[in-house]
């Protein structure tokens, strides 16, 4: 209420000061033909000076007297209409008055009705900030996350790649110290969709490593354990993220995964900072750029940053003789060569493979092109391909985001 009170009183005041300077009349003002007046009597008396003193003769000094009085006449009658006719009309004068006072206090009613947050209190950017602080302090913790998610149904495997899983987690737990043991039971437990058990695994073998674990493998323990939540980063993946950055401050996926725990913990702005930065160092078919691509325009619009996505490659590098030809084609013929271009790149992954990245571009081509249902069938057979690498999976789900398929 008194926010209310405040803005009421502001409103009156400036209407208020408005209103004085449009009823005010310009009864006091000295209209200004009463200074030509002046002007005119001091030549009439300069005129009797020089003839006293035979500067002029008479018939000249006649003369002069008979202009300066016709120009006294005229000044006269011009300062009477000024008089006559210097107030302002007080009906017009008014309504204007009552017009712009209702434009001032119910504009600026409806203007903040509709731009403003009514009821909300004052936010600053230091309480915007202690509160991102206390949310991450607060946030729910890996079990809680993962105790949260709804029931995913598991992928269904071979039942031959079925049982060498359970042959292999059965010995792995009668030989907790083989390394080798622990790193495929992690890579295996998450090519089933059991990623618990896959950080667990991987946990294990950084354990086994020590201190000559990589930033790889924490990074990779941390994608686990955050598909294991649904995305969420929790406080204990972060905590993994942050060693992984500790050995290599310049690791693509950690510096990813942690960008994306700030944007979820109400630090945008420095999110986009390293996610801006992350895309500007990267090659542009790093596993981790599409990601970054499909979600940055959005973070930095949140960072309150104007931000411009920069161009990436074409999907297969158009020649020039393309390049010199698309300028006289029109628009269809220009979508007829982009389509040739992505049959070329699709005939070539079919006959020959291809790598990630380019599966990633060929699914985003054809989600542009408006062909989803052969981009969704790509992108199925991209993941039966690929199924093995997590970098290449988070690579090709972003690709599907993009072209508007399920990813």
């Amino acid at each position: 209420m008194t926010f209310w009170i405040l803005i009421a009183v502001m409103a009156l005041a400036v209407t208020g000061l408005l209103l004085l300077a449009l009823l005010r009349t310009r009864s006091g003002q000295t209209p200004a033909a009463a200074y030509d007046l002046q002007v005119y009597r001091d030549q009439l008396k300069g005129v009797d000076r020089d003839l006293a003193r035979g500067v002029i003769a008479e018939g000249d000094a006649e003369r002069i007297r008979t202009e300066i009085s016709r120009r006294i006449l005229a000044a006269d009658a011009q300062m009477q209409a000024e008089v006559e006719g210097g107030g302002q009309p007080r009906t017009l004068t008014t309504l204007v008055a009552g017009s712009v006072a209702a434009i001032i206090v119910v504009g600026a009613f409806f203007i903040y009705r509709d731009l403003g947050a009514p009821g909300y209190g004052d936010l600053p950017l230091s309480l915007r900030v202690e509160l991102a602080q206390e949310a991450r302090e607060n946030r729910p913790d890996q079990a809680r996350a993962e105790e949260r998610m709804p029931a995913i149904p598991k992928p269904e495997l071979d039942p031959g790649y079925a049982e060498l899983i359970e042959q292999l987690r059965e010995t792995v737990k009668k030989r907790p110290d083989d390394l080798q043991g622990q790193v495929l039971l992690a890579q295996h437990e998450a090519n089933s969709g059991n990623h618990k058990a896959a950080y667990e695994a991987k946990a294990r073998v950084i354990e086994i490593l020590g201190a000559q674990a990589s930033a790889q493998d924490y990074a990779e323990q941390a994608e686990m354990m955050i598909l294991a939540a649904g995305g969420y980063v929790s406080p204990q993946a972060e905590a993994v993220l942050e060693t992984a950055l500790e050995r290599d401050p310049r690791h693509g996926p950690a510096r990813y995964y942690y960008g994306l725990s700030l944007s979820q913990t109400g630090r945008p702005d420095i999110a986009f900072r390293i996610w801006e930065e992350t895309l500007r160092e990267s090659p542009s078919d790093a596993p981790w750029v599409p990601a970054i691509r499909s979600q940055i325009v959005d973070l930095a619009f949140r960072a309150g940053v104007d931000y411009r996505l920069p161009e990436t490659p074409g999907l297969a590098g158009p020649s020039a003789e393309d390049i010199e030809a698309a300028g006289d084609m029109n628009a269809e013929e220009v979508q007829d060569m982009a389509r040739g271009m992505v049959e070329r790149l699709s005939e070539r992954l079919a006959n020959e493979g291809g790598s990630p990245p380019e599966w990633a571009r060929l699914i985003q081509a054809l989600g542009v092109l408006g062909d989803t249902d052969r981009a969704r069938a790509i992108y199925a057979e991209a993941q039966q391909v690929f199924g093995n690498d997590a970098n290449a999976v988070a690579l090709l789900q972003a690709a599907a985001r993009a072209a508007g398929i399920d990813g």
